[in-house]
């Protein structure tokens, strides 16, 4: 299997307070369907949002968080390209960072994340959320040309697509897409990735 493919999830850093496993827990329990005794590998890591818990990472923690990692990265959550289906790109920006999966009847077939830098976290909303897009293009065009797929954000409206420079649209007119909007709080998978707690402090 690519290594690239499955790095922003492989990579996860350990949660370290509770904000941060429930960030990772919701990005899980999106493919759960496709995970073997989810709910026996997530207990250790269920009973650490249970109030008035004490947090500590244990051994058990540890073991349940590599598990629930394995489990995303490998079949049958992790799919194949199939050119003969859909593809659906998801992604989403945060202050800090931009995240995004390609996925195909709901399963990821490649996760990507990375951190902004300064002059892109300064720009707006909807032109860090366009960034998110561009990247995603740029990074996954050997599957989407020649395609057509579908873009679900949760920021961009078309008329904001119509409005970029030349270049942009340049770009965006070699790809046969459908825009959706897809409202933040269902956009679990790549809100996470952009919201990665690490990449706040690099």
């Amino acid at each position: 299997m690519d290594s690239d493919k499955v790095e922003a999830i492989r990579d996860w850093e350990v949660p370290t307070k509770v904000p941060e496993l429930r960030s990772f827990l919701g990005l899980a329990n999106y493919y759960r369907r496709f995970i073997l005794g989810y709910s026996d590998i997530t207990a250790p890591l269920m009973d650490l949002l249970k109030n008035n818990r004490v947090w500590e990472w244990n051994s058990l923690c540890q073991g349940a968080f590599n598990n629930l990692k394995a489990a995303i990265i490998k079949e049958p959550v992790l799919g194949l390209s199939d050119f003969m289906k859909l593809f659906e790109v998801q992604m989403d920006a945060s202050d800090f960072a931009i995240g995004g999966i390609l996925m195909q009847e709901g399963h990821p077939i490649v996760f990507e994340r990375r951190k902004l830098n300064d002059a892109e976290q300064r720009y707006t909303v909807h032109k860090r959320e366009m960034t998110a897009i561009v990247d995603c293009l740029r990074k996954w065009h050997h599957y989407l040309l020649g395609a057509h797929f579908i873009i679900k954000t949760d920021n961009v409206a078309t008329s904001y697509f119509q409005s970029q420079k030349k270049l942009l649209q340049d770009l965006l007119a070699e790809f046969d897409y459908s825009l959706e909007y897809k409202p933040g709080k269902a956009n679990i998978v790549a809100d996470a990735l952009s919201r990665k707690a690490v990449l706040a402090t690099l």
